[in-house]
């Protein structure tokens, strides 16, 4: 019985293990370069929204993730704000099968903290007095598979080949 519950208790060792320890702003940046006098500007802005994932291994089952957006509006050619913001989570991922883990960490963990990122930002330019800017959902996946794509096209690009060879 006793070398049951160590086998049991050793099998639980081997199971896979994911948690988010920890979400953080890691970076917030805002400016209005034109400010007051854009404030005068009739004109509705326009805005460009660009989102980034990035992360790093901190430790053998600790990573960090973090989904950086930068959004430009402006009117005309003026720049009404400019605001980038990271936002950072500490997440623990063990035993996880390695095709797995880059997924894991290029779309589940920027779908866990892109919600902290939505509010950070559309706090920060409410305390501009503009109103508020609420980002769109992002489908993280297709990011990611967009991502691979261009991985893969450069990689093909870059091997050289024979002289007189083309390329299908």
């Amino acid at each position: 019985m006793a070398d049951q519950d160590q086998a049991a208790q050793g099998n639980n060792n081997q199971d896979p293990a994911f948690n988010l320890q920890r979400t953080y702003v890691k970076d917030l940046s805002l400016e209005m370069p034109n400010a007051p006098q854009i404030f005068l500007e009739q004109e509705g802005p326009s805005v460009e929204v660009t989102i980034n994932v990035g992360g790093q291994r901190l430790a053998e089952t600790i990573y960090e993730s973090t989904v950086t957006v930068t959004v430009t509006t402006k009117i005309q050619d003026k720049t009404l704000y400019l605001i980038e913001a990271t936002q950072a989570g500490i997440f623990e991922a063990a035993n996880i099968p390695e095709e797995q883990l880059d997924p894991l960490l290029g779309i589940v963990c920027p779908t866990m903290l892109y919600p902290y990122l939505r509010a950070t930002v559309a706090d920060a330019i409410t305390r501009t007095t503009l109103p508020a800017l609420h980002l769109a959902e992002v489908n993280f996946q297709a990011l990611y598979e967009q991502r691979l794509a261009q991985l893969v096209e450069a990689q093909q690009s870059s091997i050289e080949l024979p002289p007189g060879a083309t390329r299908q």
